[in-house]
Order: C-alpha cells, then sequence, then structure tokens
C-alpha cells in the first residue's frame, strides 16, 4: 500500500486521511483543575460566606429585639381623655427591658381611660406614666356652650384656645380675655345634633386654681357671651 504525505495528515492508497498525532510544534492540552485547600481565592470565597452569614444574624436577631408601642400621632395636651384614633404604632429597641415597660406596648388591650396628666408632643411614644384620673392633674373638666359662629370649626380634642368673655352685645366695650392657652378636652359637637339650640358644646381643662375664672366662664357660658380663639 502507498502512502502519500500532506499536509496536516497522510494520504492512503483507500483515500483515507489519517491525521498526524506527532505534528512539531502543537501545545499540549491542558485540563482546569479544581482549586486546592492553599488557593488563597478558595478562602477569601469562605471568608466573604462567613461574613455575610453572621451580617445576616445580627440583622435578624436585631429585628428581634424591637417592641411594638403606642406613640401619639398629633400634639395633645394635659387634661385630655386620648381617643384610640390618636394612637399610632411604633416598633422600637429598648437597650434595657425596663425602659419597654415605661410605655404602652401595642399587643395588650388599652386603658379603659386613656386621661393624659401632662402634655405629649405629636410623634411621642405614650408613656405610662402620663396617663392617670382628673384628680391627678390639677384641671378641672369645665362644660361650656359656645356660638357656632363663636368657635372655629376646627377646633376638637387636644385644641389649645383662648377664651374671651363680653358683657356688651353691641360691642361697645371690647371682650376680656377670661382663660388663656387652655387645652380641649372633649369636642362632641354642636348641640343642636345632641337636641339642643345650635350651640357648639366643648369641655374645657381649666387649672383648678383659676376659681374666679371658672366661676365667670360658667356664667358666660350660660349668657351665651363666649367667644373662642384656637392657638396655631
Amino acid at each position: 500500500m502507498e502512502n502519500t504525505a500532506t499536509e496536516g495528515g497522510i494520504w492512503g492508497d483507500d483515500g483515507a486521511v489519517s491525521t498526524s498525532l506527532g505534528v512539531a510544534g502543537a501545545p499540549p492540552a491542558v485540563r482546569a483543575g479544581t482549586p486546592g485547600w492553599r488557593d488563597p481565592r478558595l478562602w477569601i470565597g469562605i471568608a466573604i460566606v462567613a461574613v455575610s452569614v453572621v451580617g445576616g444574624v445580627r440583622l435578624v436577631g436585631g429585628a428581634d429585639d424591637s417592641v411594638s408601642v403606642w406613640a401619639v400621632s398629633e400634639d395633645v395636651g394635659a387634661g385630655t381623655t386620648l381617643d384610640p384614633d390618636q394612637l399610632v404604632a411604633r416598633r422600637v429597641r429598648f437597650g434595657e427591658a425596663a425602659d419597654a415597660e415605661r410605655y404602652l406596648p401595642t399587643d395588650e388591650a388599652l386603658p379603659a381611660a386613656l386621661y393624659l396628666t401632662r402634655g405629649v408632643g405629636a410623634g411621642e411614644l405614650l408613656p405610662v406614666g402620663a396617663l392617670g384620673s382628673a384628680t391627678q392633674t390639677g384641671v378641672v373638666q369645665a362644660p361650656i356652650g359656645v356660638a357656632a359662629e363663636a368657635v372655629p370649626p376646627s377646633i376638637t380634642v387636644g385644641s389649645r384656645v383662648d377664651v374671651y368673655v363680653s358683657d356688651d352685645t353691641e360691642a361697645r366695650r371690647p371682650a376680656v380675655l377670661l382663660l388663656a392657652d387652655v387645652v380641649v378636652t372633649a369636642a362632641p359637637g354642636r348641640t343642636d345634633e345632641l337636641g339642643g339650640g345650635g350651640d357648639r358644646q366643648l369641655v374645657l381643662g381649666v387649672p383648678e386654681d383659676e376659681t374666679e375664672a371658672l366661676a365667670r366662664l360658667i356664667a358666660a357660658s350660660a349668657a351665651g357671651t363666649l367667644t373662642v380663639v384656637g392657638r396655631s
């Protein structure tokens, strides 16, 4: 059998090509090996995974440390009975368990009376110590009736107001400031809605040492000579 050499192979008599395995200069095949335990890339990868796991554990553990407590959504003054609608839940992480006990948790029933013995600002957590009874505040609850046109419609529970009285219906004498910066502790609505004559009914938290002003307030309410001015 006669063979003929060609570039890249050998032609046989039968026309088949036999590839030359001994071509000079051909690079040997190299297989990718698995990195050994001494490979620094392996240890870097392990370190990254470990840091991620530890960070995730700390994040989850920290979230578990937070508790949900009640905060107030708006400024409310002393002598105010909070409405549950004025409360919002806040998640807080306290450094000590004793600190968390100072506030009302959201997972427990609210007290029957949410009467504030001191003012609480908007966004402030609601302290257990701020709740009590009217006898603890030094404030008495004074109900008044005011002509609908003599009180701003925006006045509601928690509003701070000034109260003026005028005994002169013809406005020959100026109205006199009777009470300054007192809180509205209840605002049930117009008395015509309650079966009355159409006045706006309010309950004011009046300092109990303001005995003279309280007496004049009651008399002026009966006479219909009160004007309520809201404070911004």
